[in-house]
């Protein structure tokens, strides 16, 4: 991911109900949800849910799919892999984060470091 794309997904996920949305879909896993749940769960109208989810979708963080009648909605994890990689890798200093490989399970492990430094209370 560059710094473009992480951009274009802090930007989508800066609204309440888009954020609310998007963990929503976290939650449901790669199943989904329908589009009426996430507006029942967010108490959101069906027109302003969907103005939101194409800005997810647009930002490439959110699927959709259809069955039958319905639409559904699922996270798109891959996608948030990346920003998280990146974040690690072009954000943080390696004293408070770092990504290893596990070759082993074929995936990346992100260790944060335990900070216990003095707080500044005044």
């Amino acid at each position: 991911m560059d710094i473009q794309n992480a951009l274009i997904v802090f930007d989508a996920l800066s609204q309440e109900t888009r954020l609310r949305a998007f963990r929503l879909l976290v939650q449901a896993g790669s199943a989904g949800l329908a589009a009426g749940a996430l507006s029942d769960e967010l108490g959101t109208p069906h027109n302003t849910l969907s103005f939101h989810l194409s800005h997810l979708a647009n930002a490439g963080i959110v699927a959709s799919r259809k069955e039958g009648r319905s639409v559904i909605y699922s996270a798109n994890f891959e996608a948030m892999q990346d920003l998280i990689g990146f974040m690690v890798k072009d954000c943080c200093s390696v004293e408070f984060a770092s990504i290893r490989e596990d070759t082993r399970k074929g995936c990346s492990i992100i260790e944060l470091t335990d900070y216990c430094g003095e707080s500044k209370v005044r």
